[in-house]
């Protein structure tokens, strides 16, 4: 049995790029978002393991708060789990050298009609390490006021069947310690920001740099394609 008390303990913690040798890696399905992937890795040891996986554009979500710390959510439908979920506004980072801040702002013009005259960077994830490569980046987005979709903007598919609601943001954390509310990126960023509430001057700026988008796309470079036989 392991004594607790002889776990090292390292503070300031942090997350480090790491990437073993990629020696083969197949192409097992194109789709028409995300491509899936099987890699041979080498271990430090020597042998070798295959591991599989979604190769993912990544996104960004907004906590967006009014004046009463109402949250603005989308009521949207999720196929892949049959949910009908409350989500922040958020999306994909699929339009070719759009920044992060912009393809947020973006979002919640698109999904809730609003700008923001005040960005802040609340918290990044990596949503399935274990299986998808897609990180997330969520900003807290406050002094809201009315935006107009981006030109050319027309909802399609599950977009264009949600819900926009405000909700108090103890409200979803009532609803997120009880089991209601399950989308990662609120769960994150409601949390995120009830941890961050009293300290907002803490938060970095909204234009930090986001180490896991490079380390994904050195990824993507580790190894040349061959499609599966």
């Amino acid at each position: 049995m392991t004594d607790p008390t002889r776990i090292p303990v390292r503070r300031a913690a942090e997350d480090t790029p790491e990437l073993w040798p990629v020696r083969r890696r197949e192409v097992l399905a194109r789709g028409r978002l995300f491509d899936y992937f099987s890699d041979t890795v080498e271990m430090p040891s020597g042998d070798t393991m295959r591991r599989d996986f979604i190769d993912h554009t990544s996104a960004v979500a907004v906590i967006a708060l009014d004046d009463d710390e109402h949250m603005v959510v989308v009521h949207q439908y999720r196929h892949p789990v049959g949910f009908r979920l409350i989500e922040p506004p958020a999306g994909l980072l699929d339009q070719d050298g759009e920044g992060w801040l912009r393809a947020a702002q973006r979002e919640l013009a698109e999904e809730a009609g609003l700008a923001a005259d005040d960005w802040r960077l609340l918290v990044d994830m990596m949503t399935t390490p274990g299986g998808v490569n897609e990180s997330i980046r969520i900003y807290l987005a406050r002094d809201l006021r009315a935006a107009g979709a981006p030109d050319g903007f027309e909802p399609e598919g599950e977009e264009a069947h949600m819900d926009v609601l405000r909700v108090p943001v103890d409200d979803l954390l009532t609803g997120i310690l009880s089991g209601r509310l399950q989308s990662p990126s609120l769960v994150a960023g409601v949390l995120a920001y009830a941890a961050a509430r009293d300290k907002l001057d803490r938060l970095r700026p909204a234009d930090s740099p986001w180490p896991a988008r490079g380390q994904v796309e050195r990824m993507r470079a580790a190894a040349p394609e061959t499609p599966a036989d």
